[in-house]
């Protein structure tokens, strides 16, 4: 079987490309620009092109078909009518990559299924989720067109820690500070739920949904069974770095207002709410399939990556001052209103 994805080294799609790599039923293309064709594995192959460039990625797709197209890295419905454009008549399935983010906030149930209705008035980048796959769904009932639409959460690799509060540059910022016994910042109160899934799993899961009679014209969500709470997510990278967790607890939308991050949609718009996924669909579709890195394994694995790889402990000086500033401010207010009541 051949299958294209439009990226393919992300940190969602990377793990598909390399587990996919070791099938020998599977035909794996990638088309992106090649700025990280040395971690694609040699049985891949490459088309160098910038998807975007319609005319030239159509001239070098022209005589190709495909088993299944995925697309990683669509954003607006205007890049998926590109791809409708593309890839119509040339593929049996047309997998999307869209965002658990696109649930409704605040949320009417906890648990969220497929049928949880989607709507986020916090986050841009959600609605145009909802937006692209609203388009497909469209093109499916209209025309045929065999979508099927995924909805990870938070994923996350060996080469970053997930974390709710971080700067521009990345989460290794609040490590050093954990390393340094400083105050790491947490939004709310840290009792929400949360969900994290390493990487390796959600590609278990994906590439049985590929060419899965099952899953055309459906929708997906492949997230971890286990949830934590914020307060146990900080506590256990802080118990894999063995260092103490001094946590800060700040409010999300007093996050928003005082920093130069876009916490609105990052943190009221998704990890503020607390979230626990019902997998059984994706399960019934990929029997014997479930999560197999619980978080603490994960997060080691990440730590260890990262202290043996320089170039990903990436500092960010602006962040670190940002935290110290909150932190001091709201110390500061806190002493005033103790001392006023007095």
């Amino acid at each position: 079987m051949k299958a294209l994805f439009i990226g393919g080294t992300g940190t969602i799609s990377m793990a598909i490309t390399r587990q996919l790599a070791e099938m020998p039923q599977w035909e794996l293309y990638l088309l992106n620009r090649g700025n990280r064709s040395q971690n694609v594995p040699a049985s891949v192959h490459t088309i160098s092109a910038d998807i975007n460039d319609e005319a030239d990625a159509a001239e070098k797709l022209k005589d190709m078909k495909f088993d299944v197209v995925c697309d990683f890295i669509g954003f607006v419905p205007a890049q998926l009518e590109r791809d409708y454009r593309l890839f119509k008549g040339k593929t049996k399935q047309f997998m999307y990559i869209s965002s658990a983010s696109a649930y409704q906030k605040p949320l009417a149930n906890y648990q969220i299924t497929e049928s949880t209705p989607l709507a986020n008035p916090y986050w841009e980048y959600s609605r145009n989720k909802i937006a692209c796959e609203e388009y497909l769904m469209k093109l499916y009932r209209e025309e045929g067109f065999p979508i099927t639409i995924i909805r990870p959460s938070h994923t996350y690799d060996e080469r970053s820690v997930p974390l709710g509060v971080h700067g521009n540059k990345g989460s290794y910022q609040v490590i050093k500070r954990m390393m340094e016994g400083k105050p790491v910042i947490i939004q709310g109160d840290g009792t929400s739920l949360w969900t994290m899934t390493h990487n390796s799993d959600f590609a278990r899961a994906f590439i049985g949904l590929m060419g899965n009679v099952h899953a055309i014209g459906e929708a997906f969500q492949i997230t971890s069974d286990e949830s934590l709470t914020w307060n146990q997510i900080y506590q256990t990278i802080a118990n894999a770095l063995g260092v103490g967790l001094k946590a800060y607890y700040v409010p999300s939308d007093f996050l928003d207002a005082v920093g130069p991050y876009d916490f609105k949609g990052g943190l009221m718009g998704d990890k503020s709410n607390t979230v626990v996924f019902d997998n059984s669909k994706v399960k019934r579709a990929v029997p014997g399939w479930t999560a197999a890195v619980r978080f603490d394994q994960g997060v080691r694995m990440s730590l260890e990556y990262i202290s043996s790889h320089p170039e990903r402990q990436i500092e960010d000086p602006e962040f670190d001052q940002w935290c110290d500033q909150v932190i001091n401010g709201m110390e500061e207010a806190k002493k005033r209103l103790i001392d006023a009541v007095k």
